[in-house]
Protein backbone atom coordinates (compact mmCIF):
# COMPACT_ATOMS: atom_id res chain seq x y z
CA UNK A 1 0.00 0.00 0.00
CA UNK A 2 1.30 3.49 -1.47
CA UNK A 3 2.43 4.86 1.65
CA UNK A 4 1.66 8.25 0.99
CA UNK A 5 -2.70 7.32 1.02
CA UNK A 6 -1.72 7.97 4.75
CA UNK A 7 -0.72 11.69 4.48
CA UNK A 8 -2.01 13.44 1.05
CA UNK A 9 -4.86 15.99 1.93
CA UNK A 10 -6.82 15.30 -1.33
CA UNK A 11 -7.16 11.70 -1.10
CA UNK A 12 -8.45 12.46 2.51
CA UNK A 13 -11.33 15.07 0.69
CA UNK A 14 -12.01 11.87 -1.84
CA UNK A 15 -12.95 9.49 1.00
CA UNK A 16 -14.96 12.12 2.45
CA UNK A 17 -17.21 12.10 -0.48
CA UNK A 18 -16.88 8.67 -1.35
CA UNK A 19 -16.76 6.26 1.71
CA UNK A 20 -18.35 8.55 4.87
CA UNK A 21 -20.67 10.35 2.91
CA UNK A 22 -21.23 7.19 0.06
CA UNK A 23 -22.96 4.00 0.22
CA UNK A 24 -21.05 2.71 3.36
CA UNK A 25 -23.30 1.82 6.48
CA UNK A 26 -21.78 3.38 9.52
CA UNK A 27 -22.12 2.59 13.70
CA UNK A 28 -23.15 5.78 15.45
CA UNK A 29 -24.65 4.73 18.83
CA UNK A 30 -25.98 1.73 20.33
CA UNK A 31 -29.82 1.97 21.30
CA UNK A 32 -28.75 1.39 25.17
CA UNK A 33 -26.64 4.47 25.22
CA UNK A 34 -30.12 6.31 25.23
CA UNK A 35 -32.21 3.85 27.57
CA UNK A 36 -34.81 6.32 28.90
CA UNK A 37 -37.75 8.23 26.95
CA UNK A 38 -35.95 11.87 26.29
CA UNK A 39 -32.56 10.65 26.33
CA UNK A 40 -29.89 12.12 24.16
CA UNK A 41 -26.44 11.86 22.49
CA UNK A 42 -24.82 14.00 20.10
CA UNK A 43 -22.48 13.03 17.93
CA UNK A 44 -20.90 13.51 14.18
CA UNK A 45 -20.12 11.63 11.13
CA UNK A 46 -17.25 12.95 9.65
CA UNK A 47 -17.95 16.07 11.04
CA UNK A 48 -21.69 15.87 9.80
CA UNK A 49 -23.65 16.44 13.70
CA UNK A 50 -25.75 14.06 14.41
CA UNK A 51 -28.21 14.06 17.61
CA UNK A 52 -29.90 10.66 18.73
CA UNK A 53 -32.49 10.39 20.72
CA UNK A 54 -35.44 8.29 22.53
CA UNK A 55 -38.56 9.68 21.66
CA UNK A 56 -41.50 10.24 24.73
CA UNK A 57 -42.69 6.86 22.53
CA UNK A 58 -39.89 5.27 23.33
CA UNK A 59 -38.41 4.72 19.60
CA UNK A 60 -34.93 5.57 18.48
CA UNK A 61 -34.05 7.90 15.95
CA UNK A 62 -31.40 9.99 14.46
CA UNK A 63 -31.85 13.59 13.37
CA UNK A 64 -29.22 15.81 11.53
CA UNK A 65 -28.27 17.80 14.28
CA UNK A 66 -28.90 20.98 12.44
CA UNK A 67 -32.69 23.07 12.42
CA UNK A 68 -34.94 23.07 9.42
CA UNK A 69 -35.16 27.03 9.67
CA UNK A 70 -31.19 28.18 9.32
CA UNK A 71 -29.24 25.45 10.06
CA UNK A 72 -28.24 25.95 13.67
CA UNK A 73 -27.07 23.14 15.81
CA UNK A 74 -29.78 22.63 17.71
CA UNK A 75 -28.03 20.31 20.89
CA UNK A 76 -24.04 21.12 22.13
CA UNK A 77 -24.23 18.76 25.10
CA UNK A 78 -22.94 15.17 24.43
CA UNK A 79 -25.54 13.38 25.91
CA UNK A 80 -28.65 14.25 28.58
CA UNK A 81 -32.46 13.90 28.72
CA UNK A 82 -35.27 16.79 27.33
CA UNK A 83 -38.58 16.94 26.86
CA UNK A 84 -38.41 19.01 24.02
CA UNK A 85 -35.47 20.20 21.94
CA UNK A 86 -35.32 24.23 21.44
CA UNK A 87 -33.03 25.99 19.32
CA UNK A 88 -31.73 28.99 20.70
CA UNK A 89 -31.26 31.31 17.73
CA UNK A 90 -35.14 31.52 16.73
CA UNK A 91 -36.25 29.24 19.70
CA UNK A 92 -38.24 26.98 17.16
CA UNK A 93 -39.05 24.32 19.48
CA UNK A 94 -38.36 20.39 18.07
CA UNK A 95 -40.41 17.29 19.79
CA UNK A 96 -38.25 14.11 20.94
CA UNK A 97 -39.68 12.56 17.59
CA UNK A 98 -38.48 15.25 15.81
CA UNK A 99 -42.06 17.07 14.41
CA UNK A 100 -41.52 20.95 14.84
CA UNK A 101 -44.19 21.94 17.86
CA UNK A 102 -43.26 25.47 18.33
CA UNK A 103 -42.13 28.72 16.92
CA UNK A 104 -42.28 32.66 17.55
CA UNK A 105 -44.29 34.68 15.47
CA UNK A 106 -45.60 32.28 12.98
CA UNK A 107 -48.35 34.26 11.78
CA UNK A 108 -45.94 36.71 10.13
CA UNK A 109 -44.31 33.56 8.14
CA UNK A 110 -44.75 33.11 4.46
CA UNK A 111 -48.04 32.23 2.78
CA UNK A 112 -48.76 28.40 2.85
CA UNK A 113 -45.94 27.99 6.10
CA UNK A 114 -47.17 24.31 7.81
CA UNK A 115 -45.32 22.96 10.47
CA UNK A 116 -45.39 19.90 9.39
CA UNK A 117 -43.36 20.42 6.98
CA UNK A 118 -40.41 21.65 9.16
CA UNK A 119 -39.49 18.79 11.09
CA UNK A 120 -35.35 17.93 11.98
CA UNK A 121 -33.87 15.93 8.87
CA UNK A 122 -33.07 12.48 9.28
CA UNK A 123 -30.72 10.47 7.75
CA UNK A 124 -31.17 6.79 6.89
CA UNK A 125 -30.90 4.46 9.12
CA UNK A 126 -31.02 0.56 10.34
CA UNK A 127 -29.98 -1.29 13.62
CA UNK A 128 -28.84 -4.91 14.58
CA UNK A 129 -29.22 -5.87 18.04
CA UNK A 130 -29.57 -2.56 19.42
CA UNK A 131 -26.17 -1.42 17.22
CA UNK A 132 -27.35 2.18 15.09
CA UNK A 133 -26.17 2.06 11.52
CA UNK A 134 -26.70 5.39 9.44
CA UNK A 135 -25.77 6.14 5.72
CA UNK A 136 -25.98 9.07 4.13
CA UNK A 137 -26.43 7.72 0.23
CA UNK A 138 -30.01 6.22 -0.78
CA UNK A 139 -27.85 3.49 -2.81
CA UNK A 140 -26.64 1.90 0.14
CA UNK A 141 -27.48 -1.99 0.02
CA UNK A 142 -29.67 -3.29 3.21
CA UNK A 143 -27.85 -3.48 6.32
CA UNK A 144 -28.14 -7.29 6.67
CA UNK A 145 -26.31 -7.26 3.00
CA UNK A 146 -23.90 -5.28 3.91
CA UNK A 147 -22.78 -7.18 6.99
CA UNK A 148 -22.76 -10.47 5.52
CA UNK A 149 -20.86 -13.18 7.45
CA UNK A 150 -20.13 -10.89 10.23
CA UNK A 151 -23.19 -10.89 11.73
CA UNK A 152 -22.88 -14.37 14.27
CA UNK A 153 -19.68 -12.49 15.53
CA UNK A 154 -20.91 -9.37 15.89
CA UNK A 155 -24.24 -10.95 17.77
CA UNK A 156 -21.88 -12.87 19.95
CA UNK A 157 -19.64 -9.31 20.72
CA UNK A 158 -22.55 -7.47 22.12
CA UNK A 159 -23.39 -10.44 24.81
CA UNK A 160 -25.23 -12.75 22.32
CA UNK A 161 -28.85 -10.67 22.36
CA UNK A 162 -27.35 -6.96 22.21
CA UNK A 163 -29.77 -6.19 25.76
CA UNK A 164 -26.61 -3.94 27.23
CA UNK A 165 -26.31 -1.06 29.44
CA UNK A 166 -24.02 1.49 28.96
CA UNK A 167 -20.89 1.85 32.01
CA UNK A 168 -19.35 4.87 30.69
CA UNK A 169 -16.76 6.85 28.14
CA UNK A 170 -12.98 7.18 27.16
CA UNK A 171 -12.51 9.68 24.31
CA UNK A 172 -9.50 10.26 22.74
CA UNK A 173 -7.93 11.57 19.63
CA UNK A 174 -4.83 10.37 18.15
CA UNK A 175 -2.31 12.00 15.57
CA UNK A 176 -3.07 9.64 12.96
CA UNK A 177 -4.91 9.46 9.91
CA UNK A 178 -7.93 7.10 10.28
CA UNK A 179 -6.96 4.64 8.08
CA UNK A 180 -3.66 4.07 10.15
CA UNK A 181 -6.02 3.42 13.28
CA UNK A 182 -8.30 1.21 11.56
CA UNK A 183 -5.33 -0.82 9.65
CA UNK A 184 -4.37 -2.79 13.15
CA UNK A 185 -4.15 -6.33 13.32
CA UNK A 186 -3.53 -9.79 14.55
CA UNK A 187 0.31 -10.05 14.16
CA UNK A 188 1.25 -6.87 16.25
CA UNK A 189 -0.53 -7.75 19.54
CA UNK A 190 1.65 -10.62 21.45
CA UNK A 191 5.15 -8.25 19.76
CA UNK A 192 4.02 -4.69 20.89
CA UNK A 193 2.23 -4.71 23.68
CA UNK A 194 4.28 -5.79 26.66
CA UNK A 195 1.84 -6.82 29.09
CA UNK A 196 0.69 -10.33 27.02
CA UNK A 197 4.73 -11.22 28.27
CA UNK A 198 4.45 -9.82 32.04
CA UNK A 199 0.92 -11.58 32.55
CA UNK A 200 2.16 -14.45 31.03
CA UNK A 201 -0.64 -14.71 28.77
CA UNK A 202 -1.18 -17.35 26.04
CA UNK A 203 -3.35 -17.03 23.01
CA UNK A 204 -6.38 -19.55 22.70
CA UNK A 205 -7.49 -21.44 19.20
CA UNK A 206 -8.67 -19.04 17.16
CA UNK A 207 -9.41 -17.34 13.62
CA UNK A 208 -9.64 -14.42 11.56
CA UNK A 209 -12.17 -13.99 8.55
CA UNK A 210 -12.76 -11.31 5.85
CA UNK A 211 -16.30 -10.96 4.40
CA UNK A 212 -15.91 -11.58 0.78
CA UNK A 213 -18.05 -8.28 -0.16
CA UNK A 214 -16.31 -4.76 1.09
CA UNK A 215 -13.68 -6.77 3.57
CA UNK A 216 -15.04 -6.60 6.76
CA UNK A 217 -13.28 -8.59 9.35
CA UNK A 218 -13.66 -10.93 12.11
CA UNK A 219 -11.45 -12.85 14.73
CA UNK A 220 -12.59 -15.43 17.13
CA UNK A 221 -10.70 -16.90 19.83
CA UNK A 222 -10.77 -19.37 22.88
CA UNK A 223 -9.55 -17.76 26.01
CA UNK A 224 -6.65 -19.25 27.77
CA UNK A 225 -6.54 -17.54 31.32
CA UNK A 226 -2.98 -16.81 32.49
CA UNK A 227 -1.19 -18.66 35.40
CA UNK A 228 2.08 -18.39 37.19
CA UNK A 229 2.24 -13.92 36.63
CA UNK A 230 2.91 -11.40 39.51
CA UNK A 231 3.02 -8.38 37.67
CA UNK A 232 -0.17 -7.46 39.18
CA UNK A 233 -0.96 -6.73 42.94
CA UNK A 234 -4.89 -7.24 42.66
CA UNK A 235 -5.22 -10.77 39.72
CA UNK A 236 -8.25 -10.82 39.91
CA UNK A 237 -8.71 -7.61 37.21
CA UNK A 238 -7.92 -10.21 34.71
CA UNK A 239 -10.73 -12.75 35.73
CA UNK A 240 -12.71 -14.08 33.27
CA UNK A 241 -16.55 -14.32 34.49
CA UNK A 242 -18.16 -15.43 31.47
CA UNK A 243 -19.48 -19.20 30.70
CA UNK A 244 -18.04 -20.64 27.98
CA UNK A 245 -13.84 -19.79 27.24
CA UNK A 246 -14.32 -20.99 23.94
CA UNK A 247 -16.58 -18.03 23.21
CA UNK A 248 -14.17 -15.76 25.16
CA UNK A 249 -12.93 -13.39 22.89
CA UNK A 250 -14.84 -11.66 19.38
CA UNK A 251 -13.63 -8.67 17.85
CA UNK A 252 -15.08 -7.28 14.37
CA UNK A 253 -13.98 -4.50 12.15
CA UNK A 254 -16.81 -2.97 10.38
CA UNK A 255 -15.69 -1.25 6.88
CA UNK A 256 -14.32 1.67 7.56
CA UNK A 257 -13.63 2.20 11.16
CA UNK A 258 -15.91 0.80 13.01
CA UNK A 259 -14.31 -2.09 15.89
CA UNK A 260 -16.16 -3.70 18.41
CA UNK A 261 -14.38 -6.08 21.03
CA UNK A 262 -15.53 -8.36 23.60
CA UNK A 263 -12.42 -9.87 25.44
CA UNK A 264 -12.76 -11.56 29.02
CA UNK A 265 -15.64 -9.81 30.04
CA UNK A 266 -15.32 -6.24 28.62
CA UNK A 267 -17.90 -5.40 25.95
CA UNK A 268 -16.28 -2.34 23.83
CA UNK A 269 -17.93 -0.67 20.97
CA UNK A 270 -15.42 2.03 19.19
CA UNK A 271 -16.99 4.92 17.16
CA UNK A 272 -13.94 6.45 15.52
CA UNK A 273 -14.77 9.82 13.15
CA UNK A 274 -12.11 10.85 10.99
CA UNK A 275 -11.06 14.92 11.83
CA UNK A 276 -8.61 15.52 9.50
CA UNK A 277 -5.91 14.25 6.78
CA UNK A 278 -3.94 13.56 10.05
CA UNK A 279 -6.13 13.21 13.17
CA UNK A 280 -8.97 10.81 14.11
CA UNK A 281 -10.92 10.78 17.03
CA UNK A 282 -12.37 7.45 18.85
CA UNK A 283 -15.19 6.89 21.50
CA UNK A 284 -14.98 4.11 23.38
CA UNK A 285 -17.92 2.80 24.75
CA UNK A 286 -17.87 0.40 27.49
CA UNK A 287 -21.28 -1.60 27.91
CA UNK A 288 -22.33 -4.76 30.81
CA UNK A 289 -25.24 -6.59 30.06
CA UNK A 290 -29.27 -5.89 31.16
CA UNK A 291 -29.29 -8.80 33.38
CA UNK A 292 -25.71 -8.46 35.27
CA UNK A 293 -26.22 -8.36 39.43
CA UNK A 294 -24.07 -5.88 40.79
CA UNK A 295 -20.63 -8.00 41.43
CA UNK A 296 -20.77 -8.29 37.68
CA UNK A 297 -21.53 -4.79 36.56
CA UNK A 298 -18.31 -3.67 39.16
CA UNK A 299 -15.98 -6.42 37.54
CA UNK A 300 -16.94 -5.15 34.07
CA UNK A 301 -16.49 -1.60 34.82
CA UNK A 302 -13.15 -1.89 36.56
CA UNK A 303 -11.87 -4.58 33.40
CA UNK A 304 -13.17 -2.41 30.62
CA UNK A 305 -11.39 1.37 32.24
CA UNK A 306 -7.77 -0.69 32.92
CA UNK A 307 -7.43 -3.00 30.34
CA UNK A 308 -8.46 -2.31 26.55
CA UNK A 309 -8.99 1.81 26.24
CA UNK A 310 -6.49 3.97 25.07
CA UNK A 311 -4.21 4.19 28.10
CA UNK A 312 -5.81 0.79 28.83
CA UNK A 313 -2.63 -1.91 30.67
CA UNK A 314 -2.75 -4.16 27.24
CA UNK A 315 -3.53 -1.57 24.63
CA UNK A 316 -1.62 2.03 25.82
CA UNK A 317 1.15 1.35 23.38
CA UNK A 318 -1.00 1.74 20.43
CA UNK A 319 -1.44 5.19 20.52
CA UNK A 320 2.06 5.68 19.72
CA UNK A 321 2.50 3.82 17.18
CA UNK A 322 -0.49 5.25 15.16
CA UNK A 323 1.37 8.41 15.53
CA UNK A 324 4.66 7.07 14.45
CA UNK A 325 3.05 5.13 11.41
CA UNK A 326 1.52 9.19 10.88
CA UNK A 327 5.51 10.00 11.08
CA UNK A 328 6.87 7.18 9.20
CA UNK A 329 4.19 7.47 6.52
CA UNK A 330 5.93 10.86 5.27
CA UNK A 331 8.71 8.88 4.01
CA UNK A 332 8.80 7.51 -0.04
CA UNK A 333 7.62 3.70 -0.46
CA UNK A 334 4.61 1.22 0.48
CA UNK A 335 3.54 -0.23 3.66
CA UNK A 336 4.17 -3.77 2.79
CA UNK A 337 2.12 -7.35 4.19
CA UNK A 338 3.93 -10.03 4.81
CA UNK A 339 2.52 -12.24 8.16
CA UNK A 340 -0.07 -14.78 6.65
CA UNK A 341 0.81 -13.97 2.54
CA UNK A 342 0.65 -17.53 0.85
CA UNK A 343 0.04 -16.04 -2.25
CA UNK A 344 0.93 -12.31 -3.68
CA UNK A 345 -1.84 -12.42 -6.26
CA UNK A 346 -4.70 -13.85 -4.59
CA UNK A 347 -6.68 -12.05 -1.81
CA UNK A 348 -7.93 -15.24 0.78
CA UNK A 349 -10.56 -14.52 3.23
CA UNK A 350 -9.34 -17.10 5.86
CA UNK A 351 -6.19 -16.38 8.33
CA UNK A 352 -4.69 -17.40 11.62
CA UNK A 353 -5.47 -15.46 14.50
CA UNK A 354 -1.66 -13.80 14.44
CA UNK A 355 -1.90 -13.07 10.94
CA UNK A 356 -1.50 -9.30 8.85
CA UNK A 357 -3.01 -10.26 6.11
CA UNK A 358 -6.31 -10.28 7.30
CA UNK A 359 -6.72 -6.51 6.69
CA UNK A 360 -6.00 -6.66 2.79
CA UNK A 361 -9.67 -7.42 1.81
CA UNK A 362 -10.05 -4.06 2.97
CA UNK A 363 -7.27 -2.17 1.57
CA UNK A 364 -8.39 -3.89 -1.96
CA UNK A 365 -12.21 -2.89 -1.86
CA UNK A 366 -10.59 0.86 0.06
CA UNK A 367 -8.60 0.61 -4.02
CA UNK A 368 -11.94 -0.29 -5.63
CA UNK A 369 -14.19 2.20 -4.27
CA UNK A 370 -11.26 4.85 -4.70
CA UNK A 371 -10.71 4.25 -8.24
CA UNK A 372 -7.12 3.27 -7.78
CA UNK A 373 -5.35 0.67 -10.18
CA UNK A 374 -3.70 -2.48 -8.30
CA UNK A 375 -0.21 -2.02 -9.52
CA UNK A 376 2.67 -4.84 -8.64
CA UNK A 377 5.75 -4.43 -7.57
Amino acid sequence: MPKEVFVRDDIYQAELERIFYGPEWHPVAHESEVPNNGDYKTTNLAGVPLLIARGQDGVVRVFYNSCSHRGNQVETAPMGNKKEFECPYHRWLFSTEGKLIGCSNEREFSPGFDRKDYPLAQPRTSSFYGLIFVTMSPETEDLDDFLGDLKNTLRELMAGDGRLKLLGYQKVRYGSNWKAYADNDGYHAPLLHQAFKLLNWQGGQGRQYATTHRGHLGMEAALSIPKGHNALQDPSIIEFKGQDPSVGSRVVNIFPTFVGTKHLDVINLRFANPVSVMEVEVHYAYFAHEDDDEDMLRHRLRQSSNLLGPSGLISMEDASIFHRIHIGSRAPGSAIFQKGVHDSQRLETQFLQNDETGNLPRWDYYREIMGFDRRLA
